[in-house]
C-alpha cells in the first residue's frame, strides 16, 4: 500500500468547504436564462438519483461495496456529484464555471478518491480484484461481474447518509437561479 501524498490529505479535508465557497462564486457568475435551467435538469436528477441509489447501498468503513450502481463504477456518489455540479454549470451559462468546475474535480476530487482507493485496499483485501473488474468513475454499460448476494437498496442506509440534503442543496440553487432570473430579466 502506497503512502497518501501530501496533495491527498488536504484535498480529502477541503473538499467540502471548497464546495460551499464555489458554491457562492457559482450564484454570482451564473447567468442563468429559462431554457439553461430546463437543459439542467437533464443532468442534475439523474445525478441526485445515481447518489440517492448509491447511498441506499453503501456501508462505509465496514464492508467493500461491489452491488447495486458499485456493480458498475466504484464511484458512484461522486459521478452523481459531477452530473449534479454539471448540470448546474449548464444552466449557468459561463464557460469560467465550467471551467473553474473541471480544475475542481481534478485538483480536490480526483486526489479524494486515489486517497480513499488506498484506504479500501488495506482495509479490504478483495479490492484490487474489484478494482481490475469495474471502472473508477464512467461507468460500464455491461458487466460481466455477478454478485454473490446483493441485500438490495435498503432506505435506512440512505437516510443515515442524509443523502436527501443533495436534493434539498439543488432545489435552493434552482431557487436561488430562478430568482436571479427574475431579478435580472433573463429569458
Amino acid at each position: 500500500m502506497s503512502e497518501r501524498t501530501r496533495w491527498q490529505t488536504v484535498a480529502r479535508r477541503i473538499r467540502v468547504p471548497t464546495g460551499f465557497c464555489f458554491a457562492a462564486l457559482f450564484l454570482w457568475l451564473a447567468r442563468p436564462t429559462w431554457p439553461t435551467l430546463a437543459t439542467s435538469v437533464l443532468l442534475v436528477l439523474p445525478g441526485l438519483w445515481l447518489r440517492g441509489y448509491a447511498a441506499g447501498y453503501v456501508n462505509k468503513s465496514v464492508e467493500l461495496t461491489v452491488t447495486g450502481p458499485y456493480a458498475y463504477t466504484r464511484n458512484p456518489l461522486y459521478l452523481g456529484s459531477m452530473l449534479i455540479a454539471f448540470g448546474f454549470a449548464a444552466a449557468a451559462r459561463s464557460i469560467v464555471i465550467f471551467a473553474l468546475l473541471a480544475a475542481l474535480f481534478l485538483l480536490i476530487y480526483l486526489p479524494t478518491i486515489r486517497s480513499e482507493e488506498e484506504f479500501l485496499r488495506g482495509a479490504f483485501p478483495e479490492f484490487s480484484a474489484y478494482a481490475e473488474q469495474v471502472p473508477r468513475l464512467l461507468p460500464r454499460v455491461r458487466t460481466e461481474r455477478r454478485a454473490a448476494r446483493s441485500a438490495g437498496f435498503d432506505r435506512s442506509r440512505y437516510l443515515r447518509h442524509r443523502e436527501y440534503n443533495a436534493g434539498m442543496g439543488a432545489l435552493a440553487i434552482y431557487a436561488a437561479l430562478i430568482a436571479k432570473i427574475l431579478w435580472l430579466g433573463h429569458r
